[in-house]
């Protein structure tokens, strides 16, 4: 049975991740999920925390921001300034968890690089392209840093990225839209590396209990889909953007 928008349920909407969105940005990428937007840009820092600043071995470290434009809804949102909501402060720490994740922060001692996910649009899933195209953001920001000579090794040892999955009426579905996430009877975010490896899972249950078969389902769903359309396309456009970092060889005659 098609979905409302016509996906087969372990179907993912369109997804396109347009790097180097940004020109003052370290590293940068739009991810387009559907009709869900997510600019991402990450910006290197030479400092650490000051928690930091004393650690032995030197360290350096990952923080995100999150936010959602004020037309980012059907409704205007207000801008959140001195007070983030919980929302907010919750994703933001996902976003972060994640990236660090896979990132060996005694590679890049003496900096701090910060992600920053602002959500031009929203139709559901923005953690997860928010995630999605982070990883992107910062694997580009890394690169030109080692071409300048800034770092001596990559500290990125794996893609990460997100994905959505839920139940509804006892069908599991991939990659929820807004009008789907609003009625469905269990919400999970699944946070994973290619190999597998989960990074987080967070899920909620609605009305009921859900079994640990449901939960492996889940995995099992978010894994095959992430490996066979999102890491996929981190790929591509990590080499569209590193490409457009090396100028093209001459030639003589």
């Amino acid at each position: 049975m098609q979905r409302i928008d016509g996906r087969e349920d372990g179907q993912i909407r369109p997804l396109k991740i347009t790097p180097s969105v940004c020109k003052h940005a370290g590293g940068s990428a739009l991810v387009e999920l559907g009709d869900t937007q997510v600019r991402c840009t990450v910006t290197i820092e030479g400092s650490v925390p000051h928690f930091l600043k004393y650690a032995s071995p030197p360290q350096g470290w990952l923080t995100a921001e999150y936010s959602m434009l004020p037309t980012a809804t059907a409704n205007r949102l207000r801008r959140e300034r001195a007070f983030l909501s919980g929302r907010t402060q919750e994703i933001q720490r996902l976003i972060g968890r994640s990236l660090r994740g896979v990132v060996d922060l005694c590679k890049c001692p003496e900096v701090t690089m910060i992600v920053d996910c602002d959500v031009i649009q929203a139709d559901g899933g923005t953690r997860s392209a928010a995630i999605t195209g982070a990883y992107v953001a910062l694997k580009l920001a890394v690169q030109k840093r080692i071409a300048k000579g800034k770092l001596t090794e990559d500290p990125v040892s794996s893609n990460v990225a997100a994905i959505s999955v839920g139940i509804k009426d006892d069908r599991l579905l991939c990659d929820l839209n807004y009008q789907e996430d609003s009625s469905i009877d269990l919400d999970m975010n699944v946070v994973m590396i290619p190999d597998g490896g989960l990074l987080e899972v967070q899920g909620t249950a609605e009305n009921s209990t859900f079994s640990q078969e449901q939960l492996s389902q889940i995995v099992a769903l978010a894994s095959d889909c992430l490996k066979q359309d999102v890491f996929v396309a981190q790929d591509q456009a990590v080499q569209l953007g590193l490409s457009a970092l090396t100028p093209p060889s001459s030639s003589t005659d």
